[in-house]
């Protein structure tokens, strides 16, 4: 007896350190916190069924008490009994999988020792099924546990040897060697299988919490990185930001190439196949697409989902990691591997959480942006209220009518009070109705008319229909102020100014046209993305109105600016149409 305890010890202990190496496989550890589902449960099942084969492959065979094989390689002789350890494996399944991983890797390393033949080979294939069966079921009291202790592992693996001997004895009743074998056997089985089984499942907790360690560790390097993006999200360029974030990304992961795109291009690439993934490179994959639809982070587990026609390109997996800005994708990151074997739960996990930390680190830059953006428009309005320049001409302007027009006078006035009570209100809301909006313009183009008599005509005409949608206070004028004092600056007659406002699918398009002579080259390129100064001053204004839109209204709101074929310019945008989602509900 003490001999085979020897033998059966030792066999369990080269099992033991073949499943500790294979806890060191990011593969197999992975496998410990994925969601139960059809696939990881045939994986466990199998896996823990080759286990319990190679428990029964390092067996002995006893004949008359005595032992007449170490190892179990082929079928044996009808009177010769198979000692395994392949319920180890066994309960270890149902204890971690439940009782379907358990029966059904009962089931593999029971049909196993049934094919081997043997005297109680029906025996142990049917004490395999239940053991899976009753210890899966058993593991559902302790659901509470991420992995059951040792100690009550140890316990519950008593009871799979006593089982098999009773089978054993109501299988050959009256055989006097299986009698004896039982004597035999029993101990060293009992006291082998349940020390196996508290130390196996001692060392997948040891995994588990050095898995937990290491997400710990991602997840500071996570908070790590998002604080030093910050300088970068700050940027006023998207291609300087977005070089910026991917060398960061680069450098701090261990990735083979990162990718920085917004919904159309790619906006900066560094790593490996740079010398094929171009910025400026479209979107062409399905699975980006996807994620700009639903915000939700996407895996590419093959080449043919990344899209690339490269023939030698060496990337072969990626994730695609969404950054939502007012709830909706405006940008992707892509962190490309090597192989899909590369891609682990921890790497996910590290996606997963560095694109909401981005998401909210980039939402306080709009915060901060949108709130020196407003800033700056009441010290603007406020710096409008008492512009020399403009009271100095109006009031120049009604003192002149008083003599000519006094009628015309009073109504310049009313105007002019008309246009500072709206500027002393800006700073108490962020959004306004359109009817409002235009009510505040209404007087800006009358003086404005008024001044720049026979030289100017503006034509505007608010649509009723329009009235009740909601865009960022002073956000017409601004566009008008802009024509008038850089589109029409040389023109002494004939200026033409055009405000169109109108519903177009769901949004309300507004556009402020004129026929002067328009942007040079380079402003037309950077005018509304940037902050442009002029000799006159005032360049601001169509970046500030710009930056509002985008911030308050989201990025499908920003201005559109072109020169017109037949001379001027064009500045429009889309604002939501509010009454859209009235007629929906």
């Amino acid at each position: 007896m003490e001999f085979m305890t020897y033998i059966l010890v030792q066999r369990l202990g080269l099992l033991l350190i073949i499943a500790f190496l294979m806890t060191r496989i990011p593969s197999f550890r992975s496998l410990l916190d994925r969601e139960i589902d059809t696939r990881t449960v045939i994986l466990h099942a199998m896996i823990y069924g080759l286990f319990g084969i190679a428990g029964t492959i390092s067996g002995i065979v006893i004949e008359n008490g005595s032992i007449v094989s170490q190892f179990i390689l082929s079928s044996v002789q009808e009177n010769q009994l198979i000692v395994s350890s392949s319920l180890v494996a066994i309960v270890i399944a149902g204890l971690l999988g439940g009782p379907v991983v358990g029966v059904g890797a009962g089931l593999i390393a029971g049909l196993h020792l049934f094919y081997l033949g043997g005297l109680g080979n029906m025996a142990g294939c049917i004490v395999n099924i239940l053991t899976g069966l009753l210890v899966g079921m058993t593991a559902r009291f302790f659901s509470n546990d991420r992995v059951i202790s040792p100690l009550k592992a140890l316990f519950i693996g008593i009871f799979p040897p006593i089982l098999q001997m009773g089978l054993l004895l109501i299988f050959n009743p009256h055989d006097d060697f299986i009698k004896e074998a039982v004597d035999q056997i029993s101990l060293p089985l009992v006291f082998s299988n349940s020390i196996a089984i508290a130390i196996f499942t001692a060392m997948i907790a040891a995994a588990i919490k050095e898995q937990e360690r290491e997400a710990a560790l991602e997840t500071r390097r996570a908070l790590m990185i998002a604080e030093d993006a910050l300088p970068h999200l700050k940027k006023e360029s998207q291609f300087e930001m977005a070089q910026g974030i991917a060398e960061l990304l680069f450098k701090r992961l261990k990735v083979a190439a990162v990718s920085v795109s917004n919904r159309e291009q790619v906006l900066a690439y560094v790593g490996l196949g740079a010398d094929h993934h171009k910025q400026g490179d479209p979107l062409q994959t399905r699975l980006s697409h996807e994620v700009i639809q639903t915000g939700s982070l996407k895996v590419a587990y093959s080449q043919d989902q990344i899209y690339c026609k490269h023939e030698k390109c060496p990337l072969q997996a990626a994730i695609i990691v969404p950054i939502l800005e007012a709830n909706k994708t405006s940008k992707l990151i892509k962190l490309y591997f090597r192989k899909s074997q590369h891609i682990r739960s921890v790497e996910i996990v590290l996606a997963q959480g560095l694109g909401k930390l981005l998401t909210n680190q980039l939402a306080v830059v709009q915060s901060e942006k949108l709130q020196t953006l407003i800033r700056d428009a009441e010290l603007r309005n406020l710096e409008a209220q008492i512009n020399p320049h403009f009271l100095f001409n109006t009031l120049h302007l009604i003192a002149t009518l008083f003599r000519t027009d006094p009628e015309k006078a009073r109504r310049i006035t009313v105007q002019l009070g008309s246009f500072m009570r709206f500027n002393l209100r800006l700073a108490s809301t962020s959004l306004v109705e359109l009817e409002k909006e235009c009510e505040h313009l209404q007087s800006y183009i009358e003086i404005i008319q008024a001044r720049f008599f026979g030289r100017l005509t503006i034509c505007f005409s608010p649509n009723p229909e329009c009235k009740d949608a909601l865009i960022p206070p002073s956000t017409l004028q601004p566009l008008v102020e802009n024509s008038v004092q850089h589109g029409l600056e040389n023109v002494m007659e004939g200026g033409k100014i055009d405000i169109d406002i109108k519903r177009k699918e769901g949004t309300i398009y507004i556009a402020v046209r004129d026929n002067g002579h328009g942007f040079s080259k380079k402003t037309l390129s950077l005018a509304g993305r940037l902050p442009l100064e002029s000799e006159r001053g005032g360049g601001t204004g169509l970046y500030n109105v710009n930056q509002r839109l985008i911030g308050m209204l989201g990025e499908q709101s920003h201005l559109h600016i072109r020169n017109l074929p037949s001379g001027g310019s064009e500045v429009y945008f889309e604002i939501p149409d509010i009454n859209v989602g009235r007629k929906a509900t």
